[in-house]
């Protein structure tokens, strides 16, 4: 799906007109606290995963 500028303009208006000015820095806010959690949580899965996996070499050797 390929999103041209007239749409997102016209989204924007319709979030705008929906939540009202003072409510969007909060959305934000707490969209951003989501994110950064997310990836918190995906790059400790992944460092755990690669400790085990070193951890698994250097018993087999």
């Amino acid at each position: 799906m390929n999103l041209g500028w007239t749409e997102i303009l016209l989204i924007a208006f319709v979030v705008l007109l929906l939540f009202g000015g003072k409510k969007i820095p909060e959305l934000m806010r707490g969209l951003g606290k989501g994110i950064r959690e997310f990836n918190d949580a995906k790059n400790n899965v992944k460092k755990e995963l690669e400790e085990g996996i070193s951890e698994k070499d250097s018993k087999s050797s």
